[in-house]
């Protein structure tokens, strides 16, 4: 069944789904004044022009040439469209550059040139280069584009790269270094036989050579058969591959040969041809968008090979977009003048080397798939595995340092690493801190909903990270049938049936226990010894007993239902009048705390003050002095009404409480998060120049709409709720967490139990 229509494809790329095209140039300053517009343009612009006069490296600093990357094509080559023309191709290049942007932070003007000319295109290059931090080379037929790249790369002083040739040769040659040691291979000895003699299929087998491929080991077939010394109709980049073999026919050269790699066509490898190969045969077969031999023909003769497509619906995908990013990424942050052959390699081999870590769940969950690991159907990453942008592209920064083109040295790989975690969004500092702290003296955490499977990942990754030491409640048979299923092992953890028979003497005490707490709210005897079969009261009880230092339920519950047990229970701690739920929010533009969230319906001034002074205890506890502004559709005392009068007396009430908290509203979120605008306009305010990180909403409506929607629609990461005020470390996740979500907040949860 097709992805889309037609007409899904013309109005994703028309006005008809917004603006036409898909991408648009976004300012990166402050444009709303005057002043603004004065230091954009004219005056204020003359001072750094004159300053790169003087000193033309200076352009990178006053400019975002250093981060800006020209995607050029004439059109001749496109997909696999061919010549349809500059204009037609266009569509391809600007996704190019979204791609560039998405993946690797990489801003991007794409340029056709309507021209066939091989000088008229490199003059044309060269003009542009004082725009430019390098340049992408796309969809240009070979042999131009060999010509062209190659006079390019030594007329300019930029990184210039025909994508087409070194991105499939960077990735495949990733998958060929996994696919070697898992085929037990010995690379000097493979027999090379590639279908296709276009510019990538050149490009791939230079790099396979360079990582250690034989090139007599090597015969290469075009549309006319094998490439041999005896043919008289080869240019001179099909020449370097010509073999004295006696072979005719692609047929002829495949008897034998350990790996297979076709940039040709649909159908080229036969069923006949494969069972011909060398046992644990390898097979690239790239074609687009049916490869040279399908999934399902290719594994109907061979059990025992190692298959890889350029299709996302299969296995092994020889992705290019695993490579340019953050290609580009790191010869731009070196201002690398090349990309050389010790670049690419090192990025094939950063590849291949991340295939082999275990593999984030939030991979897991993009490929709808639970256990991705490295093997024969796992030999090269994920697009969209968040490590790629901070590790391929340090590996290709470090290359160009150590083969001398790099002009701007990197010299903290550290702090260059967290740059690139923060463009992406990736900047999990906090985190981090909170995850050392849990992993110095883990603590024992008991599961209330173990028989879940995304419950179950979690334990597994706490476990192996030393984060904590589960407990976990549920039916053993089927906790471990379950666990069986996942391949995970949870040998040694201890697994408690709050019904099971040997726990009654455990019940006993535990009812006994909630009896004497709840005998004047209702609760019965009979009804306390019901209760405890419940996971969620058995294992609150199990904290509150000293059987267990933390608690961890929610996502396959309401949420009322489970912090019930909480309240009833261990209750709040005697210090204060309240609880409430803070969210940690992950954003592009560092991290949020947003409370409440996820208790308190209605709010008076009292209970919103007990709130904050509650949520600045727990923002310090993640080593972040807090400064806070409380939220409400009123700017101090602009619409008198009572529910922002209640925000400011919640304002006066804290100040009392705590003078030295830096706190203050009732504001509009644009005033909090916007200073300029907030000193502008009430420069009396009390938070004065410093950024808001801490946002107190009005009411349980505002605060949880508010993070929902940042999840949604700003792709940020939202961990939590942090369940705030109450004796013992309890924590109630949300409904269907992700794994992720579950290993931050039994994270969060170890580290409370260390300070309660």
């Amino acid at each position: 069944m097709a992805l889309f229509t037609k007409k899904d494809a013309l109005d994703y790329h028309s006005s008809a789904t917004g603006r036409a095209g898909k991408v648009e140039v976004i300012p990166t300053k402050p444009y709303s004044t005057q002043r603004d517009l004065s230091l954009a343009y004219t005056p204020g612009v003359a001072v750094p022009c004159l300053e790169i006069e003087k000193k033309p490296e200076d352009v990178y600093k006053y400019t975002a040439k250093g981060n800006l990357v020209a995607v050029m094509s004439n059109g001749t080559a496109v997909l696999g469209l061919g010549n349809i023309g500059a204009a037609a191709g266009k569509p391809v290049m600007e996704g190019k550059g979204l791609l560039f942007k998405i993946f690797g932070d990489v801003d991007i003007f794409d340029i056709e040139i309507d021209t066939e000319n091989v000088e008229d295109f490199i003059k044309t290059a060269k003009l542009l280069e004082p725009t430019f931090g390098g340049i992408n080379l796309e969809d240009i037929k070979a042999p131009e584009c060999f010509e062209i790249e190659e006079r390019l790369k030594k007329e300019l002083s930029i990184p210039v790269m025909h994508d087409d040739q070194h991105g499939t040769a960077i990735i495949s040659s990733a998958g060929l270094i996994n696919a070697i040691e898992l085929s037990g291979k010995d690379i000097k000895k493979v027999k090379l036989v590639i279908s296709g003699a276009g510019a990538a299929a050149i490009a791939c087998t230079n790099l396979y050579i360079s990582l250690g491929i034989k090139r007599e080991n090597v015969i290469m077939c075009d549309s006319k058969g094998a490439i041999t010394k005896d043919r008289k109709d080869l240019n001179k980049y099909k020449k370097a591959f010509a073999t004295a073999r006696k072979v005719k026919t692609l047929e002829d050269a495949i008897k034998g040969a350990d790996l297979f790699l076709g940039l040709s066509v649909k159908g080229a490898l036969t069923k006949k041809m494969l069972k011909s190969m060398a046992p644990n045969p390898i097979v690239f077969a790239m074609a687009n968008p049916d490869p040279e031999i399908s999934f399902e023909d290719a594994y109907s003769v061979r059990k025992d090979l190692i298959f890889a497509t350029g299709r996302s619906d299969y296995p092994n995908q020889i992705n290019n977009v695993l490579g340019f990013p953050f290609i580009f990424r790191g010869a731009l942050d070196v201002r690398a003048t090349a990309i050389n052959e010790e670049m690419k390699i090192a990025a094939a081999k950063a590849l291949a080397n991340l295939a082999k870590e275990p593999v984030p769940e939030i991979v897991n969950k993009a490929y709808n798939t639970n256990n991705l690991k490295f093997g024969k159907d796992y030999i090269i990453p994920k697009p969209l595995d968040p490590r790629l942008i901070y590790t391929v592209a340090p590996a290709v920064a470090k290359a160009a340092m150590e083969t001398g083109v790099a002009k701007n040295p990197i010299k903290d790989w550290d702090a260059y690493k967290e740059e690139l975690k923060k463009r992406m969004g990736l900047d999990n500092k906090l985190m981090d801190a909170i995850t050392a702290k849990a992993q110095k003296k883990p603590k024992r955490v008991v599961f209330a909903e173990a028989e879940n499977e995304n419950v179950l990942k979690a334990v597994q990754i706490v476990v192996e990270d030393k984060i904590a030491k589960p407990i976990l409640l549920g039916d053993a048979k089927k906790i471990k049938k379950t666990a069986e299923k996942l391949e995970i092992d949870i040998n040694g953890l201890e697994i408690i049936n709050p019904k099971a028979a040997d726990q009654s003497a455990q019940r006993k005490e535990f009812s006994e226990v909630l009896y004497k707490k709840r005998n004047r709210k209702g609760v019965s005897q009979a009804a306390a010894c019901e209760l405890v079969l419940n996971n969620n009261y058995f294992g609150v009880l199990m904290v509150e007993t000293g059987k267990a230092d933390a608690f961890i339920s929610g996502t396959s519950s309401k949420y009322a239902d489970t912090i019930r047990p909480a309240l009833q229970i261990i209750g709040t701690r005697p210090d204060v009048n309240t609880i409430g739920g803070m969210y940690l929010m992950n954003t592009k533009k560092g991290p949020f705390f947003f409370a409440d969230t996820t208790v308190n319906i209605e709010m008076t001034a009292e209970k919103l003050a007990d709130i904050t002074l509650l949520t600045a205890a727990e923002v310090r506890k993640f080593n972040v002095e807090p400064v806070i502004a409380l939220l409400s559709f009123s700017n101090f005392g602009s619409n008198r009404h009572p529910q922002s009068q209640m925000v400011a007396d919640a304002v006066k009430i804290i100040q009392k409480k705590d003078p030295k908290l830096i706190v203050d509203g009732e504001m509009q979120a644009n005033f909090a998060l916007n200073k300029s605008l907030r000193q502008k306009r009430y420069p009396f305010n009390k938070i004065g120049n410093r950024e808001v990180n801490t946002l107190i909403f009005p009411d349980l409506n505002a605060g949880n709409i508010a993070y929902k929607m940042m999840q949604e629609i700003g792709s940020s990461e939202a961990i939590g709720p942090i369940l705030m005020g109450i004796n013992k470390s309890v924590h109630i996740l949300q409904l269907e967490s992700s794994v992720r979500e579950i290993v931050d907040m039994v994270t969060i949860a170890v580290v409370d139990a260390q300070n309660k």
